[in-house]
């Protein structure tokens, strides 16, 4: 999914030559919709993974959340007249695949600090996802829209200060083990 689809003056928006604002919206509500789904697949994985029980707790409540926002999104595009995108979400998900197994090699004890990094970025790029949804529903005057971005954007926030609250943590539990055997890392 890109993000650069920004659309700075509404008068640009207006004049669109090639597709309405509604198709436009339908297309980006696609987008976060398998940006969700995605998402929800990877948490229900990271709450499998690592040792530390809060970091496990997270991630499977979040993706509980995260449900909740893709089917609400999917709520959202078949009011507009739209409907999920099964090809993106097929895609979507093999890259995931493809891309977790990168990650194979590392130690269980690492495993939550990991996630918790990928989770706080993906977070973060949600944010600005929902941003771009939000404006370019403001521009279409889709009231509607705009506040379902806005939303889900405030939940993305709290679940990235979550995630940022765990992560201080986890490093230092990580870190714990090789202090006590070397006595202090310098």
């Amino acid at each position: 999914m890109t993000f650069t689809r920004i659309i700075n003056r509404k008068e640009e928006h207006r004049t669109m030559p090639t597709e309405s604002s509604r198709e436009v919206i339908k297309r980006y509500i696609e987008d976060a919709i398998v940006v969700e789904q995605n998402f929800e697949t990877q948490l229900k994985a990271f709450s499998r993974e690592g040792e530390q029980a809060a970091v496990q707790r997270l991630f499977a409540e979040h993706a509980i959340e995260t449900r909740y926002q893709h089917q609400r999104l999917t709520a959202r595009l078949e009011q507009l007249g739209g409907t999920p995108s099964v090809l993106k979400s097929f895609l979507v998900h093999v890259f995931n695949f493809t891309q977790r197994t990168t990650h194979l090699g590392q130690e269980p004890a690492e495993k939550s600090s990991q996630n918790l990094i990928v989770a706080f970025g993906i977070e973060n790029s949600k944010i600005a996802m929902y941003e771009e949804l939000a404006v370019v529903a403001a521009f279409a005057d889709d009231v509607q829209t705009e506040r379902l971005a806005r939303m889900i954007q405030e939940e993305e926030r709290a679940a990235a200060r979550k995630i940022w609250g765990l992560i201080e943590g986890c490093c230092r539990q990580l870190l714990m083990p090789a202090v006590a055997n070397r006595g202090n890392v310098a």
